[in-house]
């Protein structure tokens, strides 16, 4: 060993026989030495003065790579030794130590890593453990783990050292028997230093007062407002005025510092040299800053310039008092960057870095009071770290749990709790957090969990290669080089390493292109030089090999081989997935600028600066989540939902939901879901409810296959079961009570009593009802006494039938009892062809076993004064029911005209149709139609027939005729098309051929037409009405289903005929209508010229030609046409006359309302509408046409009267409306139906009141007034 010597200006020197004293003595001492005392290189000489390091060595660990390095080859120079002989380092992957060497300078990492194959370090006598105040993981584990080894290694003497260091907290922890370990204290300062606090929001001198770096009182002061650059400029400039030496500015993070740089740059003359300091520098610009230089130097440096470096010719200080701090997440899973206040232990080593050279001044950007409130020394790494790696360590030691390990400061619960969560993500521990077999593999491999696990899955997915280089890229710092003053330069050579689907295959391209330029290299400058034009740096690429390397060798150690074919892109993010499930990302199409929904509910977005930021996938995982100004995810790849349900399998928590049987599965399935940390993996997946929950399964089998009859099946006691069940369920919907069939829950129970518990769908219930009826083939058959609660008396067929027969038709009905259900009641199944053809009136009959109700409940709206004369109202409406039984009158005619007259015959009481209010009876009492095609599919469901005529009334047509011609044209089967004799209709014994189409008819050839016809076909029976239709140049003949319809058809066609027999005579008569042109312009505002040309002939042809009765054959046609031929011309000029007289009166009537007061001209306005219109002269009878000049001239005479005496038109016109109300009413309601004659005839008698209020000079045919109307209103509505 060579001579040991001690240089005397270090403090360290002058207490070397105090702190050798307290080595001999005591096992474990504590050295508190401020920076720059020179504990670092001096203690390891001293305990080599002692004798220690030749039983074992003396290790020295410290944080940082750098630092262990450089403190070897200071101490092995102040030896005069060469590296490695006696003294020597090692750090990952480089070890300089020779065999024999005593001292060995290493990163508390590497201590950590020897004890899995050294446990009680048997290769040392001596353990330094330097800058302990850092309080990282490994040295806190490793104090913890020296606690424990200390009583099996009473020969190891350990010294725990740091700059700054909560002494009590050391000497407490390493205490034995009640006795502290002994703390020697070591001044660090070669120079004064001045402290001064100079706040970001500062007080600003008002006064002229002096500044002397201490507050001011309130009255000399006000605030001055300025932001951090702003501070540190003016913190500059004072530093400068004090003299020469270079500046050392603490910022806590990357940005500050380009932010404070390009403010000095703008503030500072060009010989200031400003440099930046931070872990991501490229080596070449770490360099630069301990390089002495002539110009003042101004670094702007991170906490990396606390104690690891050491920055040369410093004279001054300005501190912050924030850095940047990685703070673990425990809710989120995420690393923090957090800019936070240092402690009071950093504070103070930031200030002792100004007093190595000269005399020093340190400013603070905070106030002396924020400083005394700070916490003294820095939070623990331990206390704001994942323990994932630690814990796997400790369990592969064979350790203490971790939450009984002896740590200087335990960590939290909830921290501990994180750790097994973690395993338990990767699969390194079970569920009672022991290790399992991947644990063991893990913990050999000295890596995070997390990458260990994604080596692990590499090897199975035949991936290994790839793996191994991303691992290890994930290991180290990122080799791309982004310089402030090149960034543009830097992202445009970084490029063509960027994948569009994944940033880990970035690393891929990055390695193979260096792999590339190092087999192509000429010398090591040259790759050198080509890794600087590619902005990647050669140093962390080589460290990037090294790891590598180290891996491989781990690999081919456990003997395992690496791919040679390339890792399909699945393949290789599947096994990235295996380490990575916590930080996976869901990106919903609903929120474009939300980002991703992570795990437990966190939100993050895609890192600005990654290749994917343009077109990132739905799914991504992402290497880490940085929180900064936002929580963003760094090195992401797209990957496919189907991956994470694979690898996490073990995490996904799954939930069901919405079981439902399926009948064609024949098993009760259910929607799952599963998620991953609260990350919807996937949902709404079918699954077999069964494997499951069998319990739920099984009963949801028995209610709704068995009880439901939702099932297929031939066992012959499931159709005899329901079938019972349906006949019971049919006397409850007639008899409308739901108490006959017993509750569904009582059957369920006889099946659940019976079937096994193993047995939860169709094939297990097949196999076991298989087997057990063989013995007893009646043991699931339910009898009627077991479902029925009592007998429901008066359902018969004859109350409630199956079918109702109406016009020859028998329709299907069936009853339900639902109230509020558009089915509840009785439902009549009407045949599209049939929907025309059913009558009203026997439809509100319903069914006898319906209408005593019914009966009732009109009776019951009844108003008080006539109701009383039937009461008791349920006798009566019984009493009722059986008279219409008896007299064969159930069915007939209208139901209220029934009661009417029944009234009537038991109480000679008169009542009104009016007196009902058939509106409050509830929509069960009246009959449900469903309208169905030929198909049997439905078309529509109502209770108002006029409604559904109305809707369906022209496909109904087209269905009758369609059916109507296929039996006429029909030959397999025998047709019946025979003539019903009717009024004024001969027997037709030729009318079978009537029933066959006649089109292009221009005369009568086609013989005798019946007025209707009974078709027959097998067993359905149509009644058909044939009738002539003008289709314009020619007639067809036609079969219709409504009476009505046919007629008022037929007559138009007919005109049609006579007018295509008589064109000839016609063409003349045409051309010599009288007035026809000023008729034409009169009528002008109507329609056109011809069309009251065609009108007054049409009307000529139905008063010479088409008096009832028609013609029904040739013979009496041709007699007709005869007949009118000679009366055609007559005719013409008569109707014309009186046409002209008509439309003159009304011509100026229009422009005579102008200024009428409003309810009168309105009143007017709609007289007018209703006589003429468009087709006033062929849809007004010729005898009631014959009057309208003289309602027109009264229309004339009201105006002029209603100027001098409006008062007396307004009381007529209210006398009027009284007597028009209810008339008015009905017609709205009935328009477009079938006309009562009585409704036409009283329409014209209010016409008549009309100009007996308002014109009574111009008299009327008969006596008329309101009164006389009322009485002729009422005696209708009987």
């Amino acid at each position: 060993m060579p001579p040991i010597t001690f240089p005397e200006e270090l403090p360290v020197s002058g207490r070397r026989a105090d702190i050798a004293r307290a080595i001999m003595e005591n096992q474990v001492i504590i050295v508190s030495g401020e920076t720059g005392s020179g504990k670092t290189t001096q203690l390891p000489k001293i305990c080599l003065e002692l004798g220690r390091g030749q039983k074992g060595m003396i290790g020295h660990t410290q944080p940082r790579r750098i630092a262990a390095s450089s403190t070897a080859k200071r101490i092995a120079q102040e030896l005069g030794s060469p590296l490695g002989v006696h003294v020597g380092f090692k750090v990952r992957f480089t070890d300089t130590l020779q065999p024999g060497a005593s001292v060995k300078l290493m990163t508390d990492g590497i201590l950590l890593a020897e004890t899995q194959t050294d446990p009680l370090l048997k290769n040392y006598d001596t353990i330094i453990i330097d800058e302990a105040h850092e309080r990282s993981l490994n040295i806190d584990f490793l104090l913890g783990y020296l606690k424990q080894l200390l009583p099996r290694r009473p020969d190891l003497k350990v010294i725990i050292t740091s700059a700054t260091i909560d002494a009590d907290r050391f000497a407490r922890h390493f205490g034995v028997g009640g006795k502290l370990a002994p703390v020697i204290e070591v001044s660090g300062r070669l120079y004064a230093v001045e402290v001064r606090y100079r706040p970001v929001e500062r007080d600003q001198v008002l006064s002229g007062a002096p500044d002397t770096g201490k507050p001011l009182p309130k009255a000399q002061a006000a605030r001055e407002k300025r932001d951090l650059m702003d501070a540190v400029v003016d913190a500059v400039d004072e530093l400068c005025r004090l003299g020469s030496g270079d500046v050392l500015v603490f910022l806590p993070g990357e940005r500050e510092i380009r932010d404070c740089a390009e403010a000095l740059r703008k503030h500072h003359p060009p010989h200031v040299e400003i440099l930046p300091l931070f872990a991501r520098l490229s080596v070449e610009e770490q360099e630069r800053v301990f390089k002495i230089s002539n110009a003042r130097r101004i670094v702007l440096a991170t906490n990396v310039a606390e104690t690891s470096l050491t920055v040369p010719g410093i004279r001054y200080v300005v501190d912050a008092g924030l850095a940047r701090v990685k703070r673990y997440s425990f809710r989120n899973k995420v690393e923090q960057l957090q800019v936070e206040p240092i402690a009071q232990s950093a504070a103070n080593q930031r200030a002792g870095r100004c007093g190595r050279v000269a005399d020093g001044v340190a400013i603070r950007l905070y106030e002396e009071k924020d400083f005394l409130e700070r916490p003294k020394f820095t939070e623990p790494e331990i206390l704001r770290s994942s323990l994932a790696a630690v814990i796997l360590r400790m369990k592969a030691l064979h350790l203490t749990d971790v939450e009984t390990f002896p740590f200087i400061e335990p960590p939290q619960g909830r921290a501990i709790a994180d750790g097994y969560q973690l395993l338990q993500e990767v699969g390194a521990v079970d569920d009672t957090n022991g290790l399992t077999p991947l644990g063991h593999k893990l913990a050999k491999l000295p890596l995070d969990p997390r990458v260990g696990r994604m080596i692990l899955a590499a090897l199975e997915n035949a991936c290994l290669t790839e793996m191994l280089i991303i691992a290890s890229a994930l290991s180290v710092q990122d080799p791309r080089d982004r310089p402030m003053e090149h960034q543009q330069a830097a992202d445009e050579a970084h490029k063509k390493f960027a994948d569009e689907k994944s940033e880990f295959l970035t690393y891929i391209k990055i390695w193979r292109w260096f792999e590339q330029a190092i087999e192509h290299k000429k010398t090591n400058r040259q790759l050198q030089e080509t890794c600087r034009a590619n902005f990647l740096s050669q140093v962390r690429l080589r460290e990037w090999r090294d790891v590598h390397s180290q891996l491989l060798t781990i690999v081919k150690e456990q003997g395992w081989r690496l791919n040679e074919l390339p890792a399909t892109y699945e393949n290789l993010h599947t096994a990235l997935l295996t380490g990575l499930l916590g930080n996976i990302g869901f990106k919903s199409d609903d929120e474009p600028g939300a980002g991703y929904l992570g795990a437990r509910g966190i939100r993050f977005h895609v890192w600005p600066g990654s290749s994917l930021i343009k077109k990132p996938g739905k799914w991504v995982m992402a290497a880490e989540l940085v929180d900064t100004t936002r929580l963003y995810a760094r090195t992401v790849a797209n990957i496919q939902p189907e991956w994470v349900e694979r690898v996490g399998a073990h995490l996904l928590k799954k939930s069901w939901g919405e079981p439902r049987w399926e009948k064609r599965a024949a098993q009760v399935t259910a929607s799952e879901r599963a998620t991953l940390y609260g990350l919807v993996v996937y949902s709404q997946r079918r699954i077999n409810y069964g494997q499951f929950n069998p319990f739920e399964a099984r009963a949801i089998f028995i209610q709704e296959a068995l009880v439901g009859g939702d099932y297929d099946t031939r066992a012959p006691f499931f159709a005899h079961n329901h079938k019972l069940v349906k006949e019971i369920e049919n006397l409850e919907h007639k008899s409308r009570r739901l108490d006959v069939l017993v509750d569904d829950h009582l059957i369920a129970a006889f099946y659940d009593k019976l079937i096994p518990a193993d047995v939860v769908n169709g094939a297990g219930f097949e196999a076991w009802h298989k087997l057990v009826t063989r013995d007893d083939p009646k043991l699931l058959f339910l009898n009627r006494e077991e479902l029925m609660r009592h007998e429901a008396a008066g359902v018969t067929t004859e109350l409630f039938p199956k079918t109702l027969t109406v016009t020859g038709i028998e329709m299907g009905l069936t009853y339900h009892f639902e109230p509020g259900s558009v089915r509840d009641g009785v439902t009549l199944a009407v045949p599209l062809f049939a929907l025309n053809q059913l009558p009203r009136e026997r439809v509100e009959w319903l069914v006898p076993g319906m209408l005593k109700e019914k009966v009732h409940l009109l009776l019951k709206s009844l108003p008080q004064k006539l109701r009383r004369h039937c009461v008791p109202l349920p006798d009566y409406a019984a009493r009722f029911c059986d008279r219409m039984q008896d007299a064969g009158m159930f069915g007939r005619g209208d139901l209220v005209d029934a009661i009417i007259a029944d009234i009537r015959s038991q109480t000679s009481l008169a009542v009104l149709t009016t007196d009902f209010k058939v509106e409050t009876l509830p929509a069960h009492h009246f009959m449900n139609f469903k309208v169905i095609d030929e198909h049997g599919r439905q078309l529509d469901m109502g209770r108002n027939l006029a409604t559904l005529q109305a809707e369906f009334g022209g496909q109904a047509r087209q269905s009758f005729q369609k059916l109507a011609e296929a039996t006429a044209q029909t030959v397999a089967e025998p047709v019946v098309a025979a003539p019903v004799k009717g009024k004024g209709v001969a027997p037709a014994a030729a009318a079978a051929p009537v029933v066959s189409a006649h089109t292009g008819l221009t005369s009568w050839t086609f013989g005798e037409l019946p007025e209707l016809l009974e078709i027959v076909q097998g067993k359905l029976t149509l009644i058909g009405f044939p009738a002539l239709v003008d289709k314009g140049a020619h007639c067809d003949l036609e079969v219709f289903d409504d009476p009505t319809v046919a007629a008022r058809t037929h007559r138009i066609g007919l005109r049609r005929l006579f007018a295509l027999q008589l064109k000839e005579q016609l063409k003349f008569i045409e051309k010599n209508i009288p007035s026809m042109q000023q008729m034409g312009m009169q009528f002008m505002a109507l329609g056109s010229q011809e069309e009251l040309r065609d009108q007054i002939i049409q009307k000529a042809i139905d008063i010479a030609c088409l008096q009832d009765p028609l013609p029904t054959d040739a013979a009496s046609f041709n007699k007709r046409k005869d007949e009118g031929k000679s009366r055609l011309g007559l005719l013409v000029n008569e109707i014309a006359r009186l046409v002209s007289q008509v439309l003159t009166e009304f011509h100026g009537l229009p422009k005579k309302l102008q200024g009428v007061q409003p309810a009168a001209a309105a009143d007017v306005q709609a007289q007018l509408q209703a006589l003429v219109h468009k087709r006033f002269v062929t849809e007004t009878d010729y005898a009631q046409l014959a009057h309208f000049p003289r309602y027109l001239k009264a229309i004339n005479v009201r105006i002029e009267k209603l100027r001098g005496d409006p008062a007396r038109d307004a009381k007529s016109m209210a006398e009027w409306t009284g007597a028009a109300s209810q008339f008015l009413r009905i017609s709205k309601v009935q328009a477009g139906k079938n006309t009562d004659p009585r409704m036409t005839e009283f329409r014209w008698m209010l016409e008549e009141l009309r100009v007996s209020l308002f014109a009574q000079e111009l008299r009327t045919p008969m006596p008329v007034s309101a009164k006389r109307l009322q009485k002729v209103w009422e005696s209708m509505q009987r």
